[in-house]
């Protein structure tokens, strides 16, 4: 529809010249001594619009011819572009393959060419380093090291942390990491690397700290971190050992949290055991047992020695009103009345744990109280049950 709007307007404008021409008489007189040139209006109009024609083409075909060389230029810098970008794409896709080698070579195309050099430099950082390509690697870091003003610079202390956690030198990540947290590096990977490099280094005041750090961000769900603190526990307990005050100190400042966690509580008290600290120990697991109930923790609760063993045996018989069938309750309760000379107690203590769940550890028990009562026979019996 367009096309035939045109052709119509064409042609009644075409006519209309056609037809004002006609009618002009006008003429044109050029004198340039001694020639004298006479044209009608007309013709000199219609010669005047050609030659404007043909000279903005010749115009623009020299502009054009001058500017060639630079089109040829800025094409070919186009073409290298698209080809360092396709690389980088390509590189990147590589590495998440593992195939390393491809990925460092495509890297390498990339990097000469890229708008972003830095980005190119980081995928062939990864991919050297992972070839365990050592003097790569170094060239590598360093072309990445002075892309920092590019805005690189987290990006490389990151790397560099993970990479010597990988090879197990806590010391540098740690010191890494340090510098990137000056520079705003607080994110959640970044403190994911700082908890193995102080665990590493065995700093377990500051993983206890990541760990409360990480559990908030909800980066660690509370079974990722129980063994965490555990560990930190552990740990802190082994350089306590044998520090009765120390150990007591230790406890009272964990949160009220970790307090009532009973793999923490039973580790705590056992260790306070070794120390003859039972009382402090027997209120440990009895703090940690109103929250949750745990077989271990009542296993431990029997290895208390001294102190009130009429309190505990209360206590213990007072717990098992709430919990009747429980088979670990039963066997500490007989150990305690063993260890209180309570024979005929401890005897149907143990004969019902016993009767719940048979074990190793209930038959020593009752061989042991019938060595105590002389009963030879019953005690050779449950000996030979432990076989």
């Amino acid at each position: 529809m367009r096309s035939l709007f045109w052709l119509l307007t064409l042609a009644a404008l075409a006519v209309g010249l056609a037809v004002a021409a006609r009618y002009n008489a006008g003429y044109v007189l050029l004198v340039m001594p001694p020639w004298r040139a006479e044209v009608s209006l007309n013709f000199f109009l219609l010669l005047a619009v050609v030659g404007f024609i043909l000279l903005y083409w010749v115009v623009r075909l020299v502009r054009h011819t001058l500017a060639l060389p630079r089109a040829v230029a800025a094409f070919r810098r186009r073409q290298r572009l698209h080809k360092a970008t396709a690389a980088h794409f390509e590189a990147a896709r590589l590495l998440q393959e593992g195939r390393f080698g491809h990925a460092l070579r495509s890297a390498e195309k990339a990097w000469a060419d890229h708008p972003v050099p830095g980005a190119a430099a980081l995928l062939a950082w990864r991919a050297a380093h992972n070839l365990r390509d050592a003097e790569r690697e170094a060239l590598w870091a360093d072309r990445v090291r002075a892309a920092d003003d590019q805005g690189f610079k987290a990006a490389r202390l990151m790397i560099e942390a993970e990479f010597a956690l990988e090879e197990r030198r806590f010391a540098d990540a740690r010191a890494t990491l340090q510098l990137l947290a000056l520079n705003g590096g607080r994110h959640i990977a970044a403190l994911r690397l700082a908890l193995r490099a102080e665990r590493g280094l065995g700093h377990w005041s500051e993983v206890a700290k990541l760990v409360r750090q990480l559990e908030k961000h909800k980066a660690l769900t509370p079974e990722q971190a129980l063994p965490l603190r555990s560990s930190v526990l552990r740990e802190s307990l082994r350089d306590l050992q044998g520090n009765k005050e120390g150990l007591l100190r230790y406890w009272r400042s964990l949160d009220a949290r970790d307090r009532e966690e009973p793999l923490l509580a039973r580790e705590t008290a056992q260790a306070l055991i070794a120390t003859n600290a039972s009382v402090e120990a027997q209120q440990i697991i009895e703090q940690a047992l109103q929250k949750h109930w745990e077989d271990d923790l009542v296993r431990v609760y029997a290895q208390c020695t001294g102190g009130d063993l009429i309190g505990r045996i209360a206590q213990a018989e007072r717990w098992l009103a709430q919990h009747p069938r429980d088979s670990a309750l039963l066997l500490a309760l007989g150990r305690l009345c063993r260890q209180q000379q309570l024979w005929g107690k401890a005897q149907s203590y143990l004969e019902a744990s016993l009767a719940i769940t048979p074990q190793r550890a209930t038959h020593i028990e009752l061989a042991q109280l019938f060595d105590q009562l002389e009963n030879s026979a019953l005690a050779l019996r449950h000996y030979r049950a432990t076989i």
